[in-house]
């Protein structure tokens, strides 16, 4: 039972919420690359890196924010906070999943998709954990950039390049990653208020985050639906996306006319998770038909 409990301690200290969300954006990039499925050896060994790059950058994260997390009331019961995890044991973990992340990129995968997923890592831990986390309210904004990598290491992959629609699903996530965060923020802004960290809604206020987040919204859109007449989508997509991007901007000014923010801002969150999936099921249909 010690076993199995710690085990669930290192899969939690993982964050395996992210690491899902990541595999599905490596696995359509790696399927639009290939026009259609990829040698299933090449998809296994891709994703299982991914996997232990992306749970040595989220427990590198949990190391660094353990003092913010043993304030903020959703985190406190993560395993470090907790006492269940040491911040020892736990960087060595992370050390080694990264490291042998990248030993199956370089070895089983391909040299640049190794590359590309350590420079991931590094700007997400040393960029973002480490920087601009703590002391701007762009926060979200400018480490957005990490969380977009993995489309490139996806495509790097199977072509051994970095192509435009690899690029264009990576300007998607970037654009995408400000109002899916802001939208919780709205929901949780006295905890980052009490832990002292500059997200958008504490710093400049809920009226201000919610007209921001309708403008990164509409950017978001515009930005996918701007992929056809530059020929790197075909039709089905731009139909698909002009829906799916419809119903995001409609959520967005929900948000914003909504006195509190707080119920609209909820839904924004959860169908933003919602549209990333369905974008990346589009662009890989659309790549594979067209």
């Amino acid at each position: 039972m010690r076993a199995l409990s710690l085990a669930a301690d290192y899969y939690a200290l993982s964050k395996p919420r992210i690491i899902a969300l990541l595999l599905v954006t490596t696995a359509a990039a790696m399927v639009m690359a290939a026009r259609g499925i990829p040698p299933p050896a090449l998809l296994f060994w891709t994703l299982l890196a991914g996997a232990l790059a992306a749970a040595s950058a989220g427990a590198l994260n949990c190391v660094w924010d353990a003092d913010i997390d043993r304030v903020m009331k959703r985190t406190q019961s993560r395993p470090i906070p907790a006492g269940r995890i040491s911040r020892r044991d736990a960087t060595i973990y992370a050390l080694a999943a990264g490291g042998v992340s990248f030993a199956i990129f370089y070895v089983l995968v391909h040299p640049l998709a190794a590359w590309l997923s350590l420079a991931g890592n590094v700007y997400y831990v040393g960029v973002y954990t480490m920087w601009l986390k703590r002391i701007t309210p762009l926060n979200i904004v400018v480490g957005g950039a990490a969380g977009s990598v993995p489309p490139l290491v996806g495509w790097a992959a199977v072509t051994h390049t970095i192509g435009t629609p690899a690029l264009g699903l990576f300007a998607l996530i970037f654009l995408w990653t400000p109002p899916h965060f802001w939208s919780l923020a709205l929901m949780t802004e006295t905890e980052y208020a009490k832990a002292k960290i500059p997200m958008l809604p504490n710093v400049y206020g809920r009226e201000r985050t919610k007209r921001e987040i309708v403008y990164y919204s509409l950017l978001l859109v515009a930005a996918s639906l701007v992929l056809y007449p530059l020929h790197v989508m075909g039709a089905f997509y731009f139909g698909a996306a002009a829906v799916l991007g419809g119903i995001f901007v409609l959520d967005a000014v929900r948000t914003w006319r909504e006195r509190s923010g707080t119920l609209a801002a909820r839904n924004l969150f959860r169908y933003s998770l919602l549209y990333l999936a369905l974008m990346c099921a589009v662009m890989v249909v659309d790549r594979i038909v067209s």
